[in-house]
């Protein structure tokens, strides 16, 4: 039913505490990106692999790449950190959405394992495929159940493409139904993103087919940095350096001093940054037009101005 490539590990959540403590109580200053607070960008059947290629072999720092496909062909491709594979048992394929949308809830203990100790997972996933719809809500549902922040970008067919991009609405449909990832849009954690293939040949009718899956990486890799990687950043340094000014660095022992900044390699347990720590995940129309055509919050789709 379930296969899957070794990865990395990641932070767990203070469940004693039921919320993440402030910098005070986890040493903000000290927490190593992409170890104690984890990066998660989860590529979801087909087109969304495809996208989610292009992403992963650009290497973005200190984001953990995932691939989740029905295809067992998916474990070859080495780009990904983690190549995850949901088929029966008797090793077929299965029969469309519905049948991929039942493995999908089957395996939602590896699932959530996955996801557990998340800080911040960005999905793209192709819609009205059997893997991209079938997988595609249980996936999101198993992150927004684990992560602090959630970022779906869903890619919708051309108009050419008339029965999947019919099936790919009502999989969007169903999505208001997710309890969990309906309560993270609500308190500011969750966002889902539609990138409609027709919308993008009609502004650039000139576009090669294969340039498709570029241009949304592109987007989305930009997406990444500004929204959620260059905040983490400069939230850790900042608090670096309110500690060093609060302690005064002159005062310290130098030994101390080394450790304020620990090494990358060096791997110590970790905790997710708190929401309200950083910035959620939002899209910015006026800077980059390009990047969503709607924005479906819990009570539907709402067009960009």
């Amino acid at each position: 039913m379930y296969g899957g490539s070794a990865g990395t590990g990641g932070g767990e959540r203070d469940t004693e505490r039921g919320e993440f403590g402030g910098p005070e109580e986890l040493g903000f200053e000290n927490l190593r990106l992409g170890q104690d607070v984890r990066f998660l960008f989860v590529a979801v059947g087909g087109g969304g692999i495809r996208v989610g290629r292009e992403v992963a072999r650009r290497h973005p720092r200190y984001v953990e790449t995932i691939a989740i496909h029905c295809d067992a062909s998916v474990q070859g491709m080495e780009e990904f950190d983690r190549r995850i594979t949901l088929e029966p048992h008797t090793g077929d394929d299965p029969d469309g959405p519905a049948a991929a949308g039942s493995l999908a809830r089957a395996a939602e203990p590896a699932l959530e394992r996955i996801f557990d100790g998340a800080a911040f997972v960005t999905i793209v996933g192709s819609l009205g495929g059997t893997a991209g719809s079938g997988l595609f809500p249980s996936v999101v549902d198993a992150a927004s159940r684990a992560a602090v922040v959630v970022s779906v970008f869903a890619i919708k067919p051309f108009a050419a493409e008339a029965e999947r991009r019919g099936l790919a609405d009502r999989t969007l449909g169903r999505l208001p139904f997710l309890e969990a990832f309906v309560e993270k849009q609500q308190r500011g954690g969750g966002r889902l993103a539609i990138l409609d293939n027709e919308a993008l040949a009609q502004r650039a009718p000139k576009m090669a087919f294969n340039g498709v899956a570029r241009h949304w990486a592109d987007l989305l890799q930009s997406y990444m940095e500004r929204e959620i990687i260059h905040p983490a950043e400069a939230a850790v340094e900042a608090s670096r350096i309110a500690r060093v000014a609060e302690h005064g660095p002159m005062n310290r022992p130098l030994e101390e001093e080394a450790h304020l900044r620990p090494p990358p390699e060096e791997s110590v347990p970790g905790v997710p940054l708190m929401p309200r720590l950083l910035p959620a995940a939002t899209a910015h129309p006026e800077r980059d037009a390009e990047l969503t055509f709607e924005i479906v919050g819990p009570t539907g789709p709402e067009p960009l101005r």
